[in-house]
């Protein structure tokens, strides 16, 4: 490949990165919210709560991408490509971390709280310095590995037109008819964004695990 076919494809990198980031901030705060809702101890929030958990995890990606652009992007409310993508993934991002952190929560043992508790500490800072920590040392594991999906998935951005790089090499495929190398190039850099995540997790859970206690 020349560079004027390489170039085109690595600028998606940049859009890759952002959209797979705001998907993730996206997710992690409603990914709580939805958490807090459905260990609130209310059977409605609850049911609220796994309601909206089932809709956007049964709802196929690319259909949430068409509804919010094309749909809802359309009338008063105006998104543009990237917004109408971050949203679509961030509530799907939401969904799978919700229940990744409820997992979690449900790992720690009881007594951790009440040990807290016990000391007269206030539920902000319990959760703060005890039941915080723990729960993202359980979660980590299973959201490093959501995460490198995630970036695999901006690849149905492509669909309304985010210029990330698998839209790139599409672009690039059809104006050089060279798709094998096109894509295979596009692959490459989705494994190269891959390997720092899995690698920065590594060093974050040794160090987590040295702080916290199983």
């Amino acid at each position: 490949m020349t560079a004027a076919m390489l170039a085109p494809i690595l600028g998606g990198v940049v859009w890759t990165l952002a959209l797979s980031a705001a998907a993730l901030v996206i997710g992690m705060v409603l990914g709580a919210a939805l958490c807090a809702l459905r260990t609130s101890g209310n059977r409605l929030l609850d049911a609220l709560a796994g309601l909206l958990i089932l809709s956007f995890r049964s709802v196929p990606p690319i259909v949430w991408l068409f509804l919010i652009y094309f749909g809802i992007g359309t009338g008063w409310f105006q998104v543009s490509p990237f917004q109408a993508a971050a949203l679509g993934l961030g509530l799907i991002t939401a969904a799978n971390l919700a229940e990744i952190f409820r997992g979690a929560l449900k790992a720690i043992h009881i007594g951790q709280r009440e040990a807290a508790q016990a000391l007269g500490m206030a539920p902000l800072w319990r959760m703060w310095d005890v039941i915080g920590p723990q729960l993202l040392r359980l979660s980590l594991p299973s959201i490093v590995t959501y995460a490198i999906g995630l970036i695999k998935d901006t690849a149905i951005a492509s669909t309304i037109g985010v210029p990330e790089i698998a839209f790139r090499a599409s672009n690039v495929s059809q104006a050089t008819f060279r798709g094998l190398e096109s894509f295979a190039f596009a692959g490459l850099l989705y494994i190269a964004l891959s390997i720092p995540i899995a690698m920065i997790s590594r060093q974050v859970d040794l160090r987590l695990r040295s702080k916290v206690a199983r």
